[in-house]
């Protein structure tokens, strides 16, 4: 079981190691770090592929013959991460002023920072799988107090959250995925009835 990053912890296990653990329990943990959803992509895992690609191209560090990197960078990577650029710029435009600037004043710690540069394109997991999902989540007193505001970014979450959610759906024949509306990232504090349910029905039904 773990919480929202160690949903990478758990689909490496997954991955590498199905035949170690009889389930998988992922607590808001199911985003595109634990599942890499093809078709939508990901900022952060993209950006980091990219950069590894176009360090290729600096003079003595790459292939001998750069052309086919370039033919691929331009054909798909490229590409694929504008639409990254455009989903990112849709996010902060709906984010509200007061949690942008917290974001934006946060530093980031060396661990975060590691972390989030060896995230994997996890996308076959083969271990019975339970994800609970916040969605639309609770953001508390920083998405302030004007009720368009808190609606447009509410909308926003639920359509990138429920979309990830939806992907790992389909994607893991395995999952099943629950999705707690207004619920906060950490959802086993804020649902914790729903969870406790959650979880003790699927860990009955493992095999013994």
């Amino acid at each position: 079981m773990g919480h929202s990053i160690a949903g990478e912890e758990l689909s490496s296990i997954g991955s590498r190691h199905p035949e170690k653990v009889a389930g998988l329990i992922y607590l808001d943990a199911g985003y595109s770090y634990a599942y890499y959803d093809r078709s939508r992509g990901d900022f952060n895992i993209d950006l980091m592929e990219l950069r590894k690609k176009l360090d290729q191209l600096v003079p003595g560090k790459g292939p001998g013959d750069s052309r086919p990197l370039i033919q691929e960078l331009l054909e798909t990577t490229l590409p694929g991460f504008e639409k990254d650029l455009r989903e990112e710029q849709k996010r902060i435009d709906a984010m509200p002023p007061a949690l942008l600037s917290a974001q934006a004043s946060a530093p980031m710690p060396a661990a975060a920072t590691a972390i989030i540069e060896g995230e994997q394109k996890y996308t076959e997991i083969h271990a019975p799988i339970l994800a609970i999902y916040a969605v639309p989540h609770d953001f508390g007193p920083a998405m302030g107090r004007d009720p368009a505001v808190r609606a447009k970014f509410e909308a926003q979450d639920e359509a990138t959250t429920g979309a990830q959610a939806k992907a790992f759906e389909t994607g893991v024949p395995s999952a099943h995925i629950v999705r707690l509306a207004h619920a906060n990232h950490y959802v086993y504090l804020s649902n914790e009835a729903d969870v406790l349910r959650e979880m003790n029905a699927f860990i009955a039904a493992l095999p013994q």
